[in-house]
């Protein structure tokens, strides 16, 4: 056989596997079989997903607002109803997505049909990672025939987290963004936070609940921004598990004398039942030095909590809050600047001077 002639036999039977495989892949088109793809969740569980995502379920709070700043685009819908502050806050396509419910805060639950109608191509299960969140992806994949994917949501790991998921989204130049707001800064806050003594940390109590009488300890993942800022959580308290929120007294209060509290502001409270109000004003709690010297502060809540509740990406801002008002001889951040920055670059908004006057009003 010359040269020639085999050079020919093998252009044909390259022609031939091409035509083959175009064939193949056609047919696959003809049944709308999209194509896909297989990654590693943060559980270890091998997934396949749609090569192109365009549409993204979460089954809580903290993937829904972690979607909200990388592509609100793509978020199918929602898991609860929107208070006054976030439908100010957030963009009107957000404000205009169906509510499909979810699994968070106590007994709520995902409405599985709605969510079957809507035809997500993934759900996303993003917070803590363990055996239970794992089985409980498989768990809900295996009913919805929908594929679930787990990721852990820390805020030390945050900027992991964008790259992530900009790369399962397709949108890594975005991700880049956020993430590198990440980095910089949570490591200009522990750099600073290394010059505390441990004698000049700030007693914190964290006041949760409709009277402040509910709280999360150290080490609960509802506390993560008051760890990250070395404030000492004075609550001695069980940590307890999914939904937190230890019960407490005001004789334990008295006890651990905190010299800062600060407020957790449930949005579906009504204004009457306002905890600053009420820790500010009760008698009981007037016994305590941090009040009497009003050291009690609200979290900024508007669209979502600085600090918790969920723990999602809304609490980065929160940590340069903290850090500034635990310790002004330390940090000299200007937060209506920082306010400005943060809600243009992860809430898509540009805020006017007197809109970051009411997010901060009480809180500094």
């Amino acid at each position: 056989m010359t040269m020639r002639l085999a050079k020919a036999i093998t252009a044909v039977i390259f022609a031939a596997v091409l035509s083959l495989l175009t064939a193949c892949g056609g047919s696959e088109q003809a049944a709308g079989i999209p194509a896909a793809r297989t990654i590693t969740d943060a559980a270890g569980r091998t997934v396949s997903v749609p090569e192109q995502i365009n549409s993204v379920y979460s089954v809580n709070p903290v993937g829904t607002i972690f979607m909200y700043t990388l592509a609100p685009d793509k978020i199918a819908g929602r898991n609860w109803e929107l208070a006054a502050a976030e439908k100010k806050y957030t963009l009107p396509a957000y404000q205009r997505l169906p509510v499909l419910g979810g699994y968070f805060g106590k007994d709520k639950v995902m409405n599985k049909e709605e969510v079957l109608k809507v035809g997500p191509d993934i759900l996303l299960s993003m917070g803590e990672v363990d055996s239970a969140a794992a089985a409980s992806a498989d768990s809900l994949q295996q009913q919805l025939g929908i594929p679930v994917v787990v990721v852990g949501l820390e805020l030390e790991s945050m900027a992991e987290t964008y790259a992530f998921m900009g790369s399962l989204l397709g949108v890594e130049e975005r991700a880049g963004e956020l993430a590198q707001y990440c980095r910089e800064a949570l490591a200009a806050v522990q750099e600073q936070i290394l010059a505390i003594p441990a004698d000049k940390r700030i007693r914190v109590y964290y006041a949760e609940g409709d009277q402040g009488l509910e709280t999360d300890p150290q080490g609960s993942r509802h506390t993560e921004v008051l760890d990250l800022v070395r404030g000492i959580n004075v609550a001695d308290v069980a940590l307890q598990s999914g939904y937190g929120r230890a019960r407490v007294s005001i004789e334990q209060l008295l006890i651990w004398e905190p010299e800062v509290i600060i407020v957790c502001y449930d949005q579906s409270f009504q204004a009457l039942n306002n905890p600053l109000r009420f820790i500010r004003e009760d008698a009981n709690w007037r016994q305590l030095k941090a009040v009497r010297q009003n050291k009690v502060y609200q979290i900024p809540y508007a669209p979502f909590n600085w600090f918790d509740r969920p723990p999602s990406v809304n609490r980065l801002i929160g940590v340069k809050w903290l850090a500034n008002l635990l310790y002004p001889g330390q940090f000299h951040y200007n937060m209506a600047a920082e306010t400005k920055k943060f809600y243009r670059l992860f809430y898509h908004l540009e805020l006017t001077d007197q809109e970051v006057a009411e997010i901060l009003q009480n809180a500094q």
